[in-house]
């Protein structure tokens, strides 16, 4: 099996899922309230993040290897 690398975009957007989902719970049985205004900033804010470290995520590999992260394509002779 190949081993496969994080994906960070994909954790910083599934915790960020996972704390609202919280933050409704909590709010739905009345131990903490607060404006549900605040999710839409919070989401564009906690997706922002998220395209931020799925970028540079990607990025890293194609620096490492001094390259692209693509197989050579077969040459064309003409």
């Amino acid at each position: 099996m190949a081993a496969r690398g994080t994906d960070w975009g994909s954790m910083v957007a599934g915790l960020l899922f996972v704390g609202l989902a919280v933050a409704f719970v909590l709010r739905g049985t009345g131990d903490w309230s607060f404006p549900v205004w605040w999710v839409l900033p919070a989401l564009a804010v906690g997706l922002a993040l998220a395209a931020v470290a799925r970028r540079l995520s990607r990025r890293a590999p194609a620096e490492e290897t001094g390259g692209t992260d693509r197989e050579p394509g077969p040459s064309q002779e003409g």
